[in-house]
């Protein structure tokens, strides 16, 4: 079965495969002080628990992606990373509408995330996307300047 779902721009989206892990890498790099490796992005792709969801366009150049993990009756979005040029234009509304439809297939009823509480326009995002916050972990994730920032736990159902 084709997985293909619509995005704006004229981008589509669709499942991640073994051969975007450098650009994956690449796009989360311009988003996180921390970026996550090629070969980390490759073992997210060859994960069964683990769906990779890529917006791009015609010759499959990327704008964002998305990584999902599922556990039993659970889902964890474990990142969400658009392009800086592809920002602004709900690349990653897109993305996250594709996971939740394709998640309706599976057994996951519901999707919990962690957000930088300094990280406006994602904690936006999720917000119009139905997740609430539901637990603080104090000092999550380092910054460059050394200190830490508090991530927000947040979740929604999927059903």
């Amino acid at each position: 079965m084709i997985k293909l779902w619509m995005a704006p721009g004229g981008l589509h989206i669709e499942p991640g495969q073994a051969g975007d892990a450098a650009a994956l890498a690449a796009i989360h790099a311009k988003g996180f002080y921390r970026g996550w490796s090629s070969q980390e992005m490759a073992g997210f792709l060859g994960e069964v628990e683990s769906r990779v969801y890529v917006a791009c366009d015609a010759k499959r150049r990327i704008a964002g992606f998305a990584v999902v993990r599922l556990a039993a009756d659970e889902s964890e979005l474990l990142t969400i990373a658009v392009d800086p040029k592809w920002r602004g234009k709900h690349i990653g509304q897109a993305l996250l509408t594709a996971a939740f439809a394709d998640l309706m297939m599976s057994p996951a009823r519901r999707m919990f995330l962690e957000v930088s509480e300094d990280n406006a326009p994602a904690i936006k995002l999720y917000t119009r996307q139905g997740f609430a916050t539901v637990a603080r972990r104090q000092g999550y994730y380092p910054k460059p300047d050394g200190s830490a920032a508090t991530a927000l736990v947040m979740s929604r159902d999927l059903g």
